[in-house]
């Protein structure tokens, strides 16, 4: 059985990844000899080729799909002493014309005055990159080893594809017709080819330029940035669905319905077809009318994916074997097995085809669970990345927005997202690792990965864990909570503790929220190639400090995250992290607190929080955009909102560009498919007024709510006097505003209703904005409050700080008004340290 609209459209798709390819380098900038070669791609990545044969490689690779960046760079040469030099504003090279050597080919990466290993020479391990990702986290607990990223304190990094495959157009292959179009191969002659990446310390470009060689970050669809339900569990029909009613009603929302190996048979699997492990057909006894199914999770506003495990191909027992048996010439009578073989077109088409009916009833991508190593039938090509390639593209056929969900298979994978990182161990140990996992991804461009939040396996039960592991999840690039199937480890809210379930409630209702900022953030990363989560050290390479905090990161251009991946100190009855404010002001996301860091090379601080929430920073002038959250049936809603809530942090001027779209996949390549509404805040005009202004969208305006309801928040501020509020539409006054303080979280609230999204909103306070003092005593109150210490302890504090301000310090430090107590509990201070260490960021934050 063929089916010729669906081989065609999978065609097309393969074919146009070849010819929208540009994979020569530019004449004008390519420097050549018999058997050498050397591109300069850039001023700082240069590719290096030796080839005994004097063949060299123009076709795309698995890693590499343009090497043609628009613009010949500067670049000199000299031929001096037997040795060809050439010079580029970065970099300095040599080479002897020979075959490579550690004597006949160095590279000098200009301006690095502060390290001795900024000299390369060919063959040289990197001594301090900064690391990359790696294939899978599966059984780790807690740190692994990590590839190389494309950056390096040495200001040097090399990636070799001299083993990669090549991609070419193809319509035939081993003597059969291959109906994709395009192949991958091996190279046709061995040769060294491997780039030098010289950047210095300007990451983002050294990045930016990985993007250019490798291929961009894609769009991703808006669905993908909210939260995701997965588990490894038998759920019946009736009682996922029942489930997702559940979190509805809860007030918990949910875009994708991750559908573990269950969905299709397993244990009732006569053993002469070996493991139900892989399987394509419904398990009928847990899912009787799947189509009805897939029908009623769409019906609640969710996306549904399958996990499948292809390793052991299709066998007779699976529904659409018949067919996929004769694709490939066995007859279905001798129920051979079909070998799963992606270097065969004919199993390629006919395993494509299984795949197309299944999402015909409503699959709408796949969890690509490939963990069986990295062998195929074709030399130095790895199962792992034909799957990613293949299903990336195939998905994309007739119009679709591409997208598949599976694990890293090396540099170039982030053009084939969602990443999978695996199995993890549900420890602090595990937690710990991803902050700093998911943010040095970014070094090797994979900006997308999906972690097991809350972890997958073994472990112990730790409730503190679980909701510190959901807040890392409302701030990771993708929130997908996942657990195994034990009856222990299920990670609904409601089987935790209030305190615990509130907090995983909130995070996961924030998360939804912030669907506006996010799906911003996806623009970005895919057309200025800035992935969502960056290490510190990109905005700050020459500062020391921004590379002592692993576990914190910068989400998107206006926030800073510094997870707590340990638990609650007992005596604080808080958590704690080491963070790092860059220099300037700073301020509590949740509750507008301001941090003041004045010095060049920023401030450390130990910052401390309730189970309710983790530290999250925006920069002064930030500007967040958030959507309010459904009621009922709406909870789950992915349309672009009509209810806005803007967060406005103060001290400086800022703008944000709000991107949407109309939901076609078109958005990626189109952008006539694409909504802009610019938003800008004055902090103090000419007028020393307070202004800040939505303007009229511009773009797909029939993409966005003809009318909005905004709500601007302005958080850190002075309560003003209201009647210096004042709120314009299209320059007429409008007198329907609701405007309120809240002396909580320092926040001046503005809500207009009903403003056309064509129209100019202008809320501006005459007299300015000042910013909030900080509530010293009140969160000085709280921290003693819920201090496990003794009662005469806190009042004594409490009474020092009141009458000595920051100088209570000291005395906080050396006084003892509990000596009958353990010293090797309460110090000698009489206080615990972590008390007091609490107190310490409270009075010095600003």
């Amino acid at each position: 059985m063929t089916n010729n609209a669906s081989d065609n459209a999978t065609s097309t798709v393969f074919s146009d990844y070849v010819r929208k390819a540009r994979p020569n380098m530019r004449e004008a900038s390519t420097l050549q000899g018999e058997h050498w070669r050397i591109g300069i791609l850039t001023e700082s990545l240069i590719r290096f080729e030796w080839s005994d044969s004097g063949k060299f490689e123009d076709n795309l690779t698995q890693m590499v799909v343009n090497r043609d960046f628009g613009a010949d760079p500067q670049f000199t040469v000299t031929h001096r002493d037997g040795l060809l030099i050439v010079d580029t504003p970065a970099l300095h090279i040599t080479y002897d014309g020979k075959p490579f050597s550690k004597e006949g080919l160095s590279v000098v990466v200009k301006g690095m005055s502060d390290t001795q290993f900024n000299t390369w020479y060919y063959g040289d391990e990197p001594k301090h990159n900064l690391k990359g990702t790696a294939r899978t986290l599966d059984e780790a607990n807690g740190e692994i080893p990590l590839d190389d990223g494309v950056i390096s304190r040495d200001g040097w990094a090399v990636l070799d594809d001299s083993a990669a495959n090549v991609i070419v157009e193809a319509h035939e292959v081993n003597g059969k017709p291959n109906p994709l179009g395009a192949w991958v191969m091996p190279r046709d002659h061995k040769e060294t080819d491997f780039y030098f990446f010289g950047y210095g310390r300007r990451y983002t470009e050294a990045v930016q330029d990985f993007y250019k060689l490798a291929g961009p970050t894609p769009l991703l669809p808006r669905f993908t940035l909210g939260n995701w339900w997965s588990r490894y569990y038998r759920y019946t029909q009736d009682e996922y669905v029942q489930l997702m009613d559940r979190f509805k009603r809860e007030g918990i929302p949910f875009t994708t319905s991750v559908i573990d190996m269950d969905w299709h048979r397993v244990d009732d699997i006569d053993p002469k077809y070996g493991s139900g492990w892989t399987g394509y057909s419904w398990n009928k006894q847990l899912f009787p009318d799947h189509k009805a199914f897939l029908h009623d999770l769409h019906e609640r506003g969710l996306k549904a994916t399958l996990n499948v495990h292809p390793r052991d191909g299709v066998r007779a027992f699976e529904d659409d074997y018949e067919a996929v048996a004769k694709r490939v010439g066995i007859d279905p009578a001798t129920e051979e097995a079909v070998e799963f073989d992606l270097t065969n077109p004919d199993f390629v088409s006919a395993y494509f085809d299984m795949h197309h009916r299944m999402e015909a009833e409503g699959v709408d991508f796949w969890w690509l669970d490939w963990q069986q190593g990295g062998v195929t039938r074709q030399p130095g090509l790895d199962p792992l990345w034909v799957l990613n390639h293949l299903h990336y593209l195939d998905s994309g056929r007739d119009g679709n927005w591409a997208l598949t969900f599976s694990r890293y298979a090396g540099p170039g994978s982030h053009r084939y997202p969602v990443g999978f990182s695996g199995d993890t161990i549900v420890t602090w140990e595990s937690l710990q690792f991803q902050p700093y996992f998911t943010a040095t991804a970014s070094n090797i461009g994979y900006g997308w990965w999906s972690h097991d939040i809350g972890g997958h396996m073994c472990g112990y039960r730790n409730e503190h864990l679980e909701a510190r592991w959901y807040q890392l999840g409302t701030f990771s690039p993708i929130n997908r909570l996942h657990s195994s199937n034990s009856q222990f480890m299920g990670k609904e809210p409601w089987n935790f503790s209030a305190e615990v379930r509130d907090s995983m409630v909130s995070s996961l209702r924030l998360r939804h929220m912030m669907l506006p900022y996010l799906y911003t953030m996806n623009y970005r990363a895919a057309f200025e190639g800035m992935p969502l989560v960056e290490p510190m050290y990109w905005a700050d390479p020459n500062n020391p400090q921004a590379y002592e905090v692993p576990d914190e990161f910068r989400f998107g251009t206006e926030l800073l995250v510094a997870p707590i991946v340990s638990d609650n100190d007992d005596s604080a009855q808080l958590g704690s992290t080491e963070a790092w404010l860059p220099q300037g002001e700073w301020y509590d996301f949740f509750d507008g607190r301001r941090y003041v860091s004045a010095g060049e090379s920023g401030r450390r601080l130990e910052v401390w929080r309730a189970i309710d929430r983790m530290p999250v920073f925006a920069k002064a002038g930030g500007i967040v955009p958030l959507q309010q959250l459904g009621e009922g049936n709406k909870v789950n809603d992915l349309g672009n909102p009509e209810s806005l809530q803007v967060l406005v942090f103060p001290g400086a001027n800022g703008s944000f560009t709000l991107k949407e779209d109309d939901g076609s996949a078109e958005s990626g390549e189109d952008q006539t498919h694409v909504a802009d509404t610019r938003m800008s805040f004055d902090w103090k005009n000419t007028d020393n007024a307070t202004q800040f202004t939505v303007s009229p969208v511009e773009g797909c305006a029939v993409a966005i709510p003809a009318q909005r309801n905004w709500e601007v928040v302005f958080r850190g501020v002075a309560q003003p006097d209201m009647q210096n509020v004042r709120i314009e539409i299209d320059g007429k006054a409008c007198d329907t505003a609701e405007i309120t303080y809240d002396q909580q979280t320092l926040s001046l609230s503005v809500v207009v209703r009903d403003v056309p999204s064509t129209a100019c909103l202008n809320v501006t306070i005459s007299d300015g904005l000042q910013i909030a003092e900080n509530s010293v005593e009140q969160d000085v109150l709280d921290v003693l409050l819920h201090a496990q210490m003794p009662y005469i302890s806190k009042e004594h504090a409490m009474q020092t700080i009141r009458e000595q301000g920051v100088r209570a310090l000291g005395a906080l430090r050396t006084f003892d008004t509990a000596p009958r107590f353990s010293n090797e509990l309460f110090g000698t201070s009489g206080m615990p340290d972590s008390v007091i260490s609490a107190l310490e960021e409270i009075l010095l934050r600003s």
